[in-house]
């Protein structure tokens, strides 16, 4: 695994110096396939680095947004990733790109993870960057430890591009991404801010069990140097 480490004193650093390298990494793919693709995840911790990206002055409507994971909820709804999306990062310069969402009116997660499938399917790979967040369990994305689905979800191989998945803890069912289209990324970035959540990563690199803490998949798996942002 190969890991390059960026530390900040304050999230609002971090937050300027990721949204700057993300931005300079969706013109380039503008300026060399005419469009860029970017996932991200969702969380309190995106939120200032999504409204600081939101800012940058590059082709926006060149870009599209999808979602790494997503909550099995209405798009209307407090705990939908797609709602802070398009609260705090579809807006200002950003307002302009095209967003792809993983939910929908399906009445089942299942349906639901079909058609989110379909879509995705239509997305240019790899995705230009991928911005990670990490759980206090290790779990990245819906990548749950103990998740009904987890041995196909962090399978490098696997032929599936959206999964339904569920874990006693999590809350609502979900719908995820799976490992190769998040190791592929040209830019894959794991974002964490936080004592607590360093003491999680450290421990994640010194173990080797995915299914104990499922970041690691990501990091035994990742084509690209993984780009780890953290701050205090």
């Amino acid at each position: 695994m190969t890991i390059e480490r960026h530390d900040f004193t304050t999230g609002t650093e971090l937050a300027q110096s990721l949204a700057e390298v993300v931005a300079n990494k969706l013109a380039d793919a503008i300026a060399t396939r005419g469009h860029a693709i970017l996932a991200v995840s969702g969380g309190n911790t995106p939120i200032r680095l999504f409204e600081v990206l939101s800012r940058q002055p590059i082709d926006w409507n060149l870009v599209t947004i999808t979602l790494v994971d997503e909550r099995f909820v209405p798009v209307d709804h407090e705990r939908s990733n797609e709602k802070l999306v398009r609260d705090h990062l579809l807006r200002e310069h950003a307002r302009v790109a095209r967003f792809v969402g993983l939910c929908n009116a399906a009445s089942t997660v299942n349906t639901a993870a079909l058609a989110a499938s379909s879509r995705i399917d239509g997305l240019r790979r790899p995705f230009d960057v991928v911005l990670l967040g990490m759980g206090l369990d290790g779990h990245t994305a819906s990548f749950f430890p103990r998740a009904d689905r987890l041995d196909q979800a962090i399978d490098p191989t696997t032929r599936a591009l959206v999964l339904p998945i569920h874990a006693e803890g999590a809350g609502e069912k979900r719908l995820t991404l799976t490992l190769p289209l998040l190791i592929e990324a040209q830019l894959l970035v794991l974002h964490i801010e936080g004592a607590d959540k360093n003491v999680v990563f450290e421990k994640a690199l010194a173990g080797d069990d995915e299914h104990e803490m499922p970041i690691r998949a990501v990091l035994h798996h990742a084509r690209h140097p993984l780009q780890v942002y953290y701050a205090n």
